[in-house]
């Protein structure tokens, strides 16, 4: 199906580029008008062929969105999470760095701790047991 097609169906223009909440929403009034179970039996083949058009058309219309075809590039950028300027690339090694140091400072700070607790305690309650440390 063509996205002239598809718009059409669901009640755009057909030059427009209606965002993708606009579509389930024009997806969700047509289901509601042409749903089958809403006819009586003489009308149903009908009314299916109308629905499996419909549902074609909406999810020929997700899929032109998804591909960018109804999203600007500021939406775009959002929702990856790179600038689409920058051939979307990701800079894996940068991002978890932070976050590695802040977990060895973390641990290596609380074995310091630890450690300055545990000799504090044996000073000042000393074991006369042999067999303990």
């Amino acid at each position: 199906m063509q996205g002239d097609e598809a718009r059409i169906l669901l009640g755009f223009s057909p030059c427009s580029r209606p965002s993708s909440s606009q579509v389930k929403e024009a997806y969700k009034r047509k289901v509601w008008d042409t749903h089958p179970d809403l006819f009586p039996a003489h009308e149903k083949p009908l009314a299916e062929s109308k629905f499996k058009l419909i549902s074609e058309a909406y999810s020929c219309l997700l899929s032109g969105a998804r591909n960018g075809d109804s999203h600007s590039a500021y939406e775009r950028a959002v929702r990856r999470g790179v600038p689409v300027s920058h051939g979307g690339r990701r800079n894996h090694a940068l991002i978890k760095l932070p976050f590695l140091l802040l977990i060895l400072g973390t641990v290596s700070l609380g074995g310091l701790n630890v450690s300055r607790a545990y000799k504090k305690q044996k000073e000042t309650y000393p074991s006369h047991n042999p067999f303990l440390p």
